[in-house]
């Protein structure tokens, strides 16, 4: 087992024992998505891709990947991103 995983494995138990969130500690990305029309992504690191059908965006635990029709970043705060459009897919990779 590398290191890495090692510090992944303790920051999780120590997250759970003290009841901490996921997303503060182990820098987690927090998304919210609102139908298929809105979602909303807190901790991130970029945005990789920008396409009116294919957004993609760096987060600690690698990319998220959204995918759908006249798709429009909303907000792009430092730390917040706000994608609006249909929304047809969200993947993880």
């Amino acid at each position: 087992m590398a290191w890495r995983d090692l510090g992944k494995r303790f920051k999780r138990r120590f997250a759970d024992i003290f009841e901490i969130p996921g997303d503060i500690l182990l820098d987690l990305p927090k998304i919210v998505i609102v139908g298929n029309v809105q979602l909303q992504i807190e901790n991130h690191h970029g945005i990789l891709e920008y396409t009116t059908d294919t957004v993609r965006i760096s987060t600690g635990e690698g990319e998220v990947a959204i995918r759908g029709e006249n798709l429009i970043l909303r907000n792009i705060l430092p730390d917040e991103l706000c994608i609006e459009g249909l929304i047809r897919t969200l993947s993880f990779d």
